[in-house]
């Protein structure tokens, strides 16, 4: 059914709603509303090109070794389809480093602070809405190296390997 040139959708006019996507959906609208949103498509489609530009070692198989000195190189490849926040665990606390989307890969850099004093420390990975949860064992890392860990959907199967 419509109802002033919308579709009528049950209960909307209960909870105090307006239809889907508000006046989007009129055809009939024009004016500077209209301009507005055009340019400001335009623009993010303009400066959507210059975030690729800058992401840092996306894309390329090993780490680039400068980022050693400040930093561990962290790739991630999470093959299950819930999101996994990142933590790192090193003398006594956990921090939290980043969160990987399901089924997709992330390169994350972890500060050299967050080292151990014997340069260790341990991942764990938590999916959210989920009560499992992925830990590898204590790694040592020595200046220039980087880690890679694949979560699989069984996270008790997940593997690191520090390279």
């Amino acid at each position: 059914m419509l109802e002033n040139g919308h579709a009528r959708w049950p209960g909307a006019a209960a909870r105090g709603l307006s239809p889907p996507g508000g006046a989007w959906y009129d055809a009939r609208m024009s004016g500077p509303r209209t301009l507005a949103a055009t340019a400001a498509l335009a623009a993010v489609l303009a400066g959507a090109p210059g975030c690729f530009l800058f992401h840092r070692g996306a894309g390329t198989g090993r780490p680039d070794a400068a980022t050693a000195a400040g930093e561990i190189a962290l790739h991630v490849t999470n093959h299950n389809y819930l999101d996994v926040v990142i933590y790192v665990l090193h003398d006594g606390q956990a921090t939290r480093v980043g969160t990987v989307t399901g089924s997709s890969s992330l390169l994350l850099f972890i500060p050299a602070r967050l080292l151990g004093i014997g340069h260790d420390l341990q991942l764990v990975g938590d999916p959210i809405g989920s009560p499992d949860f992925a830990r590898t064992e204590t790694l040592i890392i020595q200046p220039g190296q980087y880690i890679e860990w694949t979560l699989e959907t069984d996270l008790r199967r997940s593997s690191v390997g520090v390279y």
